[in-house]
């Protein structure tokens, strides 16, 4: 069972030093459970060693400048064809679960299912049989839209390396425009 939870903002103390993160410092957050709770700890780039054993989740951002201009992330239904898109292409299957989580937190689309070790998965709608090429993972999330009314079973492909860095820069080309 998946629960829904919000993740609370960033510190801007570094939790191994307790150095403050000024603006233009790179951090590291990490997601981790901690009894009932769902706790966020923050990294400055010198203090970070990777994300401990169990963590839920983490990422690289940047603290940002005061003046900085807020940036506009692009409407879900953008997002959702570039998911569609990415469904056909197997060389992008990282970069299509990343998105696949994004629009969970987005609550486009809703967790469903997990599958385990050797299951088949094939990046298709259930009820959208537009891609039908099968690949074998060994996980997957089978997730829903019910602005679409569909149901699309994604490979669990966490990307790793330096692979982190080229998801995060390809989505921020893709989908992120300064607001005016």
């Amino acid at each position: 069972m998946l629960l829904d939870f919000e993740v609370q903002r960033c510190s801007r103390r570094c939790a191994a030093t307790d150095r403050a993160l000024e603006p233009g410092d790179i951090c590291y957050s990490v997601v981790e459970v901690s009894g009932a709770e769902v706790l966020r700890k923050d990294f400055s780039a010198d203090a970070w060693n990777g994300a401990p054993d169990g963590a839920l989740g983490w990422w690289k951002s940047r603290i940002p400048e005061p003046t900085a201009k807020k940036i506009k992330l692009a409407p879900n239904e953008v997002l959702l064809e570039l998911f569609d898109q990415l469904a056909d292409q197997p060389g992008q299957t990282d970069l299509r679960y990343v998105l696949a989580l994004l629009l969970v937190r987005r609550r486009v689309l809703r967790v469903e299912e997990m599958s385990g070790v050797g299951c088949q998965v094939s990046d298709q709608s259930v009820s959208d049989t537009r891609h039908p090429t099968p690949d074998t993972f060994d996980e997957a999330m089978r997730v829903y839209c019910a602005k679409r009314d569909a149901t699309y079973d994604v490979a669990v492909n966490m990307p790793t390396g330096a692979r982190v860095d080229e998801i995060q820069q390809q989505l921020s080309d893709l989908l992120i425009a300064d607001a005016n």
